[in-house]
């Protein structure tokens, strides 16, 4: 399949995602495209597949809607659980997040010691979008940032939100999905405070070089015998 099929069918794909989100949420077009700063024809745009969001655009929306970053990877089923959030000016996130990866995918292209134009070659994106990419002047469309990074032997999850608002919700939602996960009978020595001493010092444990470790238990055994 040559690239620019695998972009429309790519394409097509996240629209069918953002509107089973968007409907899941019971979210308006209209109330979707203002969140994440773009209009109300351009989010329908999106839904019907003749055009795709940026990386920004996605993460703020997933943030808005209280879903799991994968849903656009995967078959997941959406949480229903939502967890309150704080209002934020996502638009101006978006243009930041934006920036953020048109600097790094500069900055993985120099790593591979790959030209503009070698780049522009190998995807079939022209040097002018790729230049306009990384200056953060263009929203790069999913499809196109995935094929840039693919030539770039990387991956799209290097490039997910890990420090800013929306990551910082992210790792939160995963934090709580893998609390549940855990045995009954753990998840209620956790949730009681008197256990809390026991859990910070498991926490430090955790952090320990094998070495340190290695000491801490000599010393417990001279302790002990």
């Amino acid at each position: 399949m040559d690239t620019r099929s695998k972009i429309v069918l790519r394409t097509k794909k996240l629209g069918v995602l953002i509107r089973d989100a968007r409907l899941a949420s019971r979210k308006t077009v209209a109330e979707c495209a203002d969140a994440i700063g773009v209009t109300r024809s351009i989010f329908k745009a999106y839904e019907e597949g003749r055009r795709s969001p940026s990386l920004p655009e996605v993460e703020l929306l997933v943030y808005y809607l209280k879903l799991p970053l994968t849903h656009f990877w995967s078959n997941e089923a959406i949480s229903d659980d939502a967890s309150p959030i704080e209002p934020l000016d996502l638009p101006r996130l978006r243009l930041v997040r934006q920036r953020m990866i048109g600097a790094l995918l500069r900055q993985k292209r120099e790593n591979a010691n790959k030209s503009v134009r070698a780049l522009a070659h190998e995807t079939g994106i022209k040097p002018g979008l790729i230049n306009k990419y990384e200056l953060g002047e263009k929203h790069i469309p999913m499809p196109d940032l995935e094929l840039l990074l693919e030539a770039l032997e990387s991956r799209i999850e290097e490039l997910f939100d890990q420090s800013g608002p929306v990551g910082q919700w992210l790792a939160e939602q995963k934090a709580m999905r893998d609390f549940l996960k855990l045995p009954p009978e753990l998840r209620a020595f956790v949730s009681q405070p008197v256990h809390s001493p026991y859990i910070e010092l498991a926490r430090k444990l955790s952090a320990m070089s094998t070495e340190k470790l290695r000491s801490v238990a000599e010393d417990l055994l001279d302790i002990t015998f």
